[in-house]
């Protein structure tokens, strides 16, 4: 597999030619999926707020004034829509994705747990928490990578379980009650909020799927600004996700104080300062992890530039050698999975740290 995207992006170098078609082509615009019953929600005579124009902060507004009967009401007329809307109240967008679980059927009526954010359509988009994001001080939000899908959500690529998402974020929680009280006010929200790639693969090397899930982080964020404003995040980017997170780091809120990338293939620029944020940017790559062989270049639409974790680049590294693989960085017990909870509950790696 990392042969094919070695290959495409090699090819650059000498192909840079009009026959080379739309795979050399520059990325295009970021195209950021409506959520479902948009129609009817922007038809509705009250003039609600629009989920894909409207700042988060203002939706909060308009929500309060409405009071809790109100919002109830909007959450079971459109449940696609509030489930997904940047800025409601966290019950109120569980109960409402609650409703559009049932509504959609297996593999998805009766699936427990809570979710800021659900859409069937496609290749699905769903986020679920883990801990009590209502009384959340910190809060982890991890961006997972190529493979993934819905319907893979909590089985794992290829049905492996240590590749799902909904596990590798249940597991940075439990990491994190082994520091005790520290844990209470710790939340992590597994984000799939995108049409992530197939694979590693020429869609993989390209930046148009994280243009658009950077679109859409960029909104996930700013809606967990407004209705935890006493809260800092860390977001935690793996593989493909790492770079979405790259592509939304200058637009996001001073709230985000921790950005970690791993098995990154590149974050869209050549070193951390280039990302404009303010947070902490840390990075860690195993040496056996394919991922060392892709060539750190963007070239007339290919390519994320150089690896977060190669030293020119700027960022505070934090370990692998422990990681077996692509695939294990999450991985119970590894040096990384330790490493990523501290950052995501301290902003600091060190195992020295303690509440």
């Amino acid at each position: 597999m990392p042969r094919r995207l070695l290959s495409g992006l090699a090819a650059v170098a000498v192909a840079l030619a009009p026959a080379a078609g739309t795979v050399l082509a520059a990325p295009g615009a970021a195209e950021v999926v409506p959520p479902p019953g948009i129609e009817a929600w922007r038809a509705d005579a009250r003039h609600l707020p629009d989920p894909m124009t409207a700042d988060p902060a203002d939706v909060r507004w308009f929500l309060d004034g409405l009071g809790p009967d109100g919002r109830r009401e909007l959450a079971a007329a459109y449940p696609g829509v509030v489930g997904n809307l940047d800025g409601a109240p966290v019950g109120l967008r569980y109960e409402a994705n609650r409703q559009a679980m049932r509504a959609a059927g297996e593999p998805y009526a009766g699936r427990e747990g809570d979710f800021l954010l659900f859409d069937p359509r496609g290749q699905g988009r769903v986020a679920q928490v883990f801990g009590d994001l209502t009384a959340a001080r910190r809060i982890a939000v991890l961006v997972p990578g190529a493979g993934n899908r819905a319907g893979n959500f909590w089985r794992g690529v290829g049905g492996r379980a240590l590749r799902s998402p909904a596990l590798q974020g249940l597991g940075i929680l439990e990491e994190a009650r082994r520091y005790g009280t520290a844990a209470n006010g710790f939340a992590v929200v597994v984000w799939l909020g995108y049409d992530a790639p197939d694979g590693i693969d020429l869609p993989a090397a390209r930046e148009d799927l994280a243009r658009a899930g950077a679109e859409a982080l960029v909104r996930l964020v700013a809606g967990l600004a407004a209705v935890r404003p006493d809260a800092t995040m860390a977001l935690l980017g793996y593989s493909y996700g790492s770079t979405v997170i790259g592509l939304a780091a200058r637009r996001l809120p001073a709230a985000v104080t921790d950005i970690a990338a791993f098995g990154s293939p590149g974050m869209g620029v050549a070193t951390a300062a280039e990302l404009g944020t303010t947070a902490r940017v840390w990075a860690a790559l195993s040496p056996h992890d394919v991922m060392r062989f892709v060539p750190g270049v963007r070239l007339s639409g290919l390519g994320h530039g150089r690896q977060p974790a190669d030293p020119a680049f700027g960022a505070r590294r934090f370990a692998a050698d422990g990681v077996a693989d692509h695939d294990h960085y999450l991985a119970l017990g590894t040096d990384a999975q330790e490493s990523l909870t501290r950052i995501a509950v301290f902003g600091d790696d060190r195992p020295e740290v303690r509440p």
